[in-house]
C-alpha cells in the first residue's frame, strides 16, 4: 500500500488589511480552542524565533535577525532602555535565511547575508528557491544603517569581514575574495589565489587581511597586505592550516595545524586518535612555532562540538582554545609565549557558543551546568576570565539560556532566553547590578497573547540501554485519561542534545513545537538522548560501535520504546516513532528490527544504507587497500536500515525535500522502493525545492501536519 503526496507550494502569503500572519494564527489558534478544546498547531508554531544575536566592539548596540513565519528580519536596539526596531522589511515568506549578521566597529552599519542553507553538509553557499521563484534569489551581501534605511544589496557573495575603518566590507564569491564599499556601489575582486579561500579577517589595523587557501589534501595561512597589494603564506607545510587569529598589535597570528591527506589506508570503522596542534606565527618573518599540542588520546583528538577549537587571541598575551582531553569539552588558557595550558572550566560540563568579551578579560558561553541536577538537559549563560580558572554562573535557573555577547561597553550580556513554556527572545543581565537578575529585552517586538500557558512542561527522565549506558530522555505527557498512546522522538545530528524547554537550533525548535502539539492531542512523547549525542562527555559522544562501525546507539532508542512499555499510563500496542536525518536513520532501524514494538513511525530525510551514504568503497584503484575492507562494509551493511527489510511489518511515512544538502534525496528513494517489494504500507511526502532544514515555512507547516496526521490516523481514530 502507497499513498503519495507532493507539496507544490506558494512562495506567497498574503496579508489583507496589513494584519500580520502572527496575528492571523492567533486567531485561528482561538477559534481552534474554542471549537475543539485543544491547541492547533498554527497557534504552536505562532513564535517568532531569533536566530542571530550580535553586539557593536563599542557601546551597546546589538542586532539580531528574527524568523516570523517564514518573513526573516533583522532587529536593533541599544542600551541601556534596548527598545526595538526593525530596520529591514522583507515581508514574505520565501525561503531566504539570514546569517553572518555584523555590526560595523562604528556602530553605524549592519551587514548581514540573505540567502542559502548555511546549515547544510554541502553547497551551503548555494541559492535556494522553495517558493518557486522564476528569478531565484542569490546568496547576496546587504547592508542597513543602524539608524534605520534602505537595506543595501551589495553583491552575491557570502561571509562578510567589514574592516576596522567601518568603509568597505571583504566577503567571498566564487572561492575568492571581494570587496566593496559598506555604503554600496561596485564590488570588485580583491585579489585571486588558487584554491579555495575562506575564514578571511582583517588585522586590528585594517593593514592586512588573513585567510585560508584550501588546497584540497593541505590547506595555508595568508596574509594579503593592502598597502603594497602582495600576498605571503605563513609557514606552508605539508598540513591543514585553519581558524586563523590576530594578535591584539597585529603582529602575529595563531592557527590550527592538522595533518594533511595522504599515509597508507587508514582503517574506517576503528576509532583513532586525531592529532591538532595551536600554531604561533611571526608576520613579519613568515615563520611559525608550535605553542602546545594535543594529547595523544582519542579524547585529545580534534573537538567536534560547536565552534571546534574556539581558538581566540585574549587580553594579557594569552590565548584561549577549546578541547576534550579531559574527557568533556572544555576551555583552555595559554600564554602565547609558550608554558603549560591552564584549565578555565572544570567540571562534569560541556562549554559551546563561546564569544570573547570586546576587551578580550573574559569569554561567555553557554553550558549545561548548574546547581540543579536536571540543568545537564538546560542550557545557562556562564563567564569565565581568561587568565584563571573558575566559572561565574550567570543565569540559575529552570530557564535555558545561550549565545552570549558582551555589549562592547563591558557593561551587559546580551543572550536568547527561553523556558519550557516560553519560546526563544533576547535577554540580557547587567553586569554591575547585584543580584544580577536577567530580564527580557525588545519585549515591544515579541509576538503577544503566545499561548505559553497551554503548553506542557517536559520532566526529566533516565533509563539504561540493554549495554549500561545511562540515557536521558525527556518526557512530554499527553492531555487526557486512560491509556494513552506514546512516540519516541529522536534527534537528529547525531552531535545534538534535546532539552527540557526550548531549544536554541530552529528545526529543534520546530520538533518541540510538534511535540508539544502531539502531547495536546493526548500522546505522550519521550524524546531520547542516545549515545553519539553531546552533554554528557566524550565517552557518550564518541561510543565505540556506534554509526556504520554497528549502530549501538540503536540500544538507547529501543530502551526508550520498553521504557514506556513498561509505563501503566501507556497503551504498549500503541506506540510510534519519528525523527528527522540521524533521527530518520533510527527511526528506520526500530521499524525494520522492533516492527513488534514499535507500531508505525515516520521516517524524515533519514540515512538508510551506509555503504552508500558514508564511504566511497568503489574508489579502490590504488594498490594499498583499506584495511579489513570487506568486515568493514559487512558492518557498515548491518548497521543499515536496509539490512532488515526483510523484518520490517510496522507502517511508515516517508518525508524528505528533493534539494537536500544534508541527506541525498536517494537515500529515501531507495528505501521507498524496498518497502513497496516488501509489501510495507508506505506514504510519502516529497517537499520540492526545499532543503534539510525546511527554510520555508510554510512547508514546515505542512512538514509538521504531516506528522501529526499520521499518528492520529494510526493511534487516534477507528
Amino acid at each position: 500500500m502507497q499513498v503519495s503526496r507532493i507539496f507544490l507550494v506558494s512562495g506567497l502569503i498574503p496579508t489583507p488589511m496589513k494584519i500580520s500572519l502572527t496575528i492571523l494564527f492567533y486567531c485561528i489558534a482561538l477559534i481552534g480552542w474554542s471549537q475543539t478544546g485543544t491547541l492547533s498547531l498554527e497557534s504552536i508554531k505562532g513564535y517568532a524565533f531569533p536566530t542571530e544575536l550580535t553586539a557593536c566592539a563599542q557601546g551597546s548596540k546589538i542586532a539580531w535577525a528574527v524568523d516570523e513565519q517564514g518573513k526573516r528580519n533583522v532587529y536593533v536596539a541599544e542600551g541601556p532602555d534596548f527598545k526595538a526596531r526593525k530596520i529591514t522589511h522583507f515581508d514574505q515568506d520565501t525561503g531566504q535565511e539570514i546569517s553572518s549578521l555584523t555590526i560595523s566597529d562604528d556602530g553605524k552599519s549592519v551587514v548581514f547575508v540573505r540567502g542559502g542553507d548555511h546549515g547544510s553538509n554541502w553547497n551551503g553557499d548555494l541559492p535556494v528557491n522553495p517558493g518557486f521563484s522564476l528569478s531565484p534569489e542569490k546568496v547576496s551581501l546587504y547592508s542597513v544603517p543602524f539608524a534605520g534605511g534602505e537595506a543595501v544589496n551589495l553583491s552575491e557573495g557570502d561571509f562578510p569581514s567589514i574592516r576596522a575603518t567601518s568603509d568597505s566590507v571583504t566577503f567571498l564569491k566564487a572561492g575568492q575574495i571581494w570587496i566593496v564599499s559598506i555604503a554600496g556601489g561596485k564590488a570588485r575582486n580583491l585579489f585571486t589565489v588558487r584554491g579555495r579561500v575562506e575564514s578571511q579577517s582583517w588585522s586590528p589595523d585594517a593593514s592586512l587581511l588573513s585567510f585560508v587557501a584550501e588546497r584540497g589534501d593541505h590547506a595555508l595561512i595568508g596574509i594579503y597586505n593592502k598597502a603594497d597589494r602582495t600576498v605571503k603564506y605563513l609557514s606552508p607545510s605539508f598540513n591543514f592550516d585553519r581558524s586563523p587569529q590576530w594578535s591584539p598589535d597585529g603582529k602575529r597570528l595563531a592557527f590550527i595545524r592538522t595533518p594533511g591527506e595522504g599515509g597508507e589506508p587508514d582503517t574506517l570503522l576503528v576509532r583513532i586518535h586525531r592529532p591538532w596542534s595551536i600554531m604561533v606565527a611571526d608576520i613579519s618573518t613568515g615563520e611559525s612555532a608550535t605553542l602546545w599540542t594535543a594529547p595523544k588520546t582519542l579524547p585529545g583528538s580534534l573537538p567536534t562540538t560547536h565552534g571546534g577549537t574556539n581558538l581566540h587571541w585574549a587580553a594579557f598575551d594569552r590565548i584561549t582554545f577549546l578541547s576534550y582531553h579531559d574527557g568533556w569539552p572544555h576551555l583552555y588558557s595559554i600564554p602565547a609565549a609558550g608554558g603549560k595550558e591552564l584549565l578555565l572550566t572544570e567540571g562534569k560540563f560541556m562549554a559551546e557558543y563561546i564569544k570573547l568579551s570586546a576587551d578580550r578579560t573574559s569569554l561567555v558561553f553557554c553550558g549545561n551546568v548548574g546547581p540543579d541536577a536536571n540543568d545537564v538537559d538546560r542550557r545557562h549563560i556562564v563567564r569565565v576570565a581568561v587568565d584563571k580558572p573558575g566559572i561565574e554562573l550567570l543565569t540559575p535557573g529552570t530557564g535555558l539560556e545561550w549565545t552570549p555577547t558582551t555589549t562592547g561597553d563591558g557593561k551587559t550580556v546580551v543572550f536568547l532566553s527561553a523556558t519550557a513554556q516560553r519560546p526563544p527572545w533576547p535577554a540580557m543581565i547587567e553586569l554591575a547590578k547585584s543580584p544580577r537578575n536577567s530580564q527580557l529585552i525588545a519585549t515591544d517586538a515579541a509576538p503577544k497573547d503566545y499561548p505559553s500557558g497551554r503548553l506542557v512542561v517536559p520532566k526529566p527522565v533516565t533509563f539504561m540501554s540493554s549495554d549500561g549506558f545511562t540515557i536521558h530522555g525527556q518526557l512530554f505527557e499527553g492531555v487526557g485519561n486512560g491509556k494513552k498512546p506514546a512516540i519516541v522522538y529522536v534527534h537528529g545530528g547525531p552531535p545534538r542534545q534535546m532539552l527540557l524547554g526550548w531549544h536554541y537550533s530552529d528545526y529543534y525548535s520546530n520538533a518541540y513545537a510538534i511535540n508539544q502539539y502531539l502531547a495536546s492531542l493526548g500522546f505522550t512523547v519521550l524524546t531520547v538522548n542516545y549515545r553519539l549525542g553531546i552533554g554528557y562527555g566524550y565517552d557518550f559522544h564518541q561510543p565505540a560501535q556506534a554509526g556504520p562501525a554497528g549502530a549501538s546507539e540503536y540500544n538507547d532508542v529501543k530502551a526508550a520504546g520498553l521504557w514506556l512499555r513498561s509505563q501503566p499510563g501507556i497503551d504498549p500496542s500503541r506506540i510510534g516513532i519519528y525523527g528527522g536525518s540521524y533521527g530518520g536513520f533510527l527511526t528506520a532501524m526500530a521499524l525494520a528490527r522492533d516492527s513488534k514494538l514499535f507500531a508505525a513511525g515516520v521516517d524524515i530525510h533519514g540515512v538508510h544504507d551506509w555503504t552508500t551514504s558514508r564511504f566511497n568503497f568503489s574508489n579502490q584503484n590504488r594498490f594499498e587497500k583499506i584495511p579489513a575492507l570487506e568486515s568493514t562494509i559487512k558492518t557498515a551493511w548491518a548497521s543499515s536500515p536496509v539490512a532488515y527489510i526483510g523484518t520490517w511489518t510496522s507502517p511508515v511515512s516517508l518525508i524528505h525535500g528533493d534539494d537536500d544538502r544534508n541527506v541525498a534525496f536517494n537515500q529515501s528513494t531507495d528505501l521507498y522502493k524496498r518497502l513497496l517489494k516488501q509489501g510495507v504500507p508506505v506514504e510519502t511526502t516529497v517537499i520540492v525545492d526545499d532543503t534539510h532544514h525546511w527554510l520555508k515555512f510554510s512547508n514546515a507547516l505542512k512538514v509538521d501536519h504531516t506528522i501529526a496526521d499520521y499518528f492520529v490516523r494510526k493511534f487516534l481514530k477507528k
